[in-house]
């Protein structure tokens, strides 16, 4: 099985795939393509050079909302890696409370795990279909499932001759010729009586198991036409929380893996494991069933072992707010916390053993990408041996009016078409003008430079505010076609266009 999708991707075709979701912040793309590129690259090396090829860990520095998540995430997701967004906030030092940052690969590997689980998965579901069929049918009609047909020989019990007693000395002669030929006659005719029992039972069984089997086959067809999706049946299912409680704190966890595994041992003392009957639907029966039958045929272990060369090969972790572990000026109060976190992110990022619960990852190639703002540190307030595991930097552009319009039309999730969709479902026609997009646009960066610039962010609240009524009141213009022009994005939004105080309205 290959470790990464797409892997024959050039850089260019990297770039260009990313263009479909993140708009502008070229050099950033290109950055993160050709460290992608060299992954794949590295992959090809004899064994012997290839431990020693170290991945460039990225640190991108940026406003907010400007694409550094996005970027990071297309990235992933474009090469099928496991994937992991993290805040460097949530992590303290050892020794306080809160999540110690060896969390973040055991985090990591359960991703790679589920996601080789859900591809192993996909490929056995199709031989999967058989089995739960079989399994509705049994919930359907009790009792009429495959039964062992075969028939055993009645054996004959044979009567012991007991004791044989002598009235003299001189009656010592038996005949057992004789006893033998009874014996022989009494098994005969216990055996032909018992061969007459028995076919007239097979004979109605026969009958019956035909009669079950023609019903059976009707429900068969009636399931796979989709006509007993709605039937209700009585099913044992699982309660939550379920299962064993994750022990992982005995690998090395944290206070908050602690309180979580504690918390599910109470759960299933309290019960939490056990299963009950509940009345669902055959629909919802299906779902159960099918993922209670893929759990079955799938090899945990070699699921494991994948999901371990995926994550040390090609895992991906995003630290984002990194610059808020920075410590600006001398080390104090909560800044030594600070340090000290960045102090347990460095041997991490450099290269270590963690346990978990899947088996020991080794980190000396995951890639991190880091990413922060910057507005009050600088990189170099980072410990220097930190900065020296982020050879590389790009800075990411703020975003203008030209991006704001692209960033409404062009991708392929963009919001014009998600807006579109959505109200679609109510049978309304959406129709956004040029204008509307270029007055929306033009507001969004003007706001963003008269009050705290968020990005691309800001144009979520503005197109929300601009079609909030349109959405509310959209079972009252089914099979309308409605135009969003300039002149109606002002209506909506003149109060903010007019108030230099932006405080008063939530944009």
């Amino acid at each position: 099985m290959e470790l990464m999708k797409n892997n024959e991707l050039t850089p260019k075709e990297i770039v260009e795939k990313l263009d479909s979701y993140i708009i502008g912040q070229e050099k950033a793309k290109k950055a993160v393509a050709v460290a992608l590129r060299n992954r794949f690259r590295r992959l090809k090396l004899s064994d012997d050079i290839r431990d020693e090829v170290a991945p460039k860990n990225i640190l991108m520095i940026g406003p907010t909302g400007v694409g550094k998540t996005e970027i990071a995430r297309r990235l992933a997701k474009l090469c099928g890696a496991p994937f992991l967004k993290v805040e460097a906030t949530k992590y303290t030092e050892v020794g306080y409370v809160g999540r110690d940052v060896e969390s973040m690969i055991r985090d990591l590997m359960a991703v790679g795990y589920n996601d080789v689980k859900a591809e192993m998965e996909d490929a056995l579901r199709e031989k999967s279909v058989g089995i739960v069929e079989e399994r509705l049918l049994d919930l359907l009609l009790p009792g009429t499932g495959k039964k062992d047909k075969k028939s055993q020989k009645p054996q004959t019990q044979i009567q012991p001759l007991g004791f044989i007693t002598q009235q003299s000395p001189s009656e010592l002669t038996i005949d057992l010729n004789k006893v033998a030929a009874e014996i022989q006659a009494e098994e005969n005719a216990a055996e032909s009586s018992q061969t007459e029992n028995l076919e007239t039972e097979n004979a109605q069984t026969e009958e019956k198991d035909s009669a079950e089997n023609h019903t059976r086959e009707k429900f068969r067809q009636m399931l796979r036409e989709g006509k007993l999706e709605d039937r209700e049946i009585e099913m044992m299912v699982s309660r939550p929380n379920s299962g064993m409680p994750n022990m992982e704190i005995i690998a090395g966890g944290s206070i908050d893996d602690l309180q979580n595994s504690m918390q599910g041992l109470i759960n299933m003392l309290n019960g939490g494991g056990r299963s009950r009957k509940k009345m669902i639907t055959v629909k919802e029966a299906r779902k159960i069933l099918t993922e209670e039958v893929l759990d079955g045929m799938v090899d945990h272990d070699k699921v494991a072992d994948e999901a371990k060369k995926r994550v040390e090969q090609s895992g991906i972790i995003f630290i984002d707010e990194i610059d808020k572990i920075a410590v600006h000026g001398e080390s104090r109060g909560q800044d030594v916390s600070r340090e000290g976190v960045q102090r347990d992110i460095l041997p991490i990022v450099e290269g270590s053993n963690v346990n978990t619960k899947f088996g020991v990852v080794d980190t000396t190639h995951i890639l991190f990408i880091a990413a922060g703002a910057f507005s009050v540190a600088a990189p170099s307030d980072l410990i220097p041996e930190l900065q020296g595991r982020f050879p590389l930097r790009v800075e990411l552009d703020s975003l203008h009016k030209e991006d704001f319009y692209k960033i409404l039309k062009e991708p392929k999730n963009s919001l014009i078409m998600q807006y579109t969709k959505l109200l679609e479902t109510e049978g309304v026609t959406l129709n956004i003008s040029e204008e509307a997009i270029e007055r929306m646009s033009f507001i969004a960066e003007d706001v963003n430079n008269r009050a705290e610039n968020i990005g691309a962010r800001r144009l979520h609240t503005i197109m929300e505010k601009v079609l909030s009524d349109i959405s509310f009141d959209a079972d009252e213009h089914k099979g309308e076609t409605i135009t969003i022009d300039a002149a109606y994005v002002d209506s909506k939004l003149t109060d903010v266009v007019q108030s230099e105080d932006l405080s008063r309205y939530i944009l």
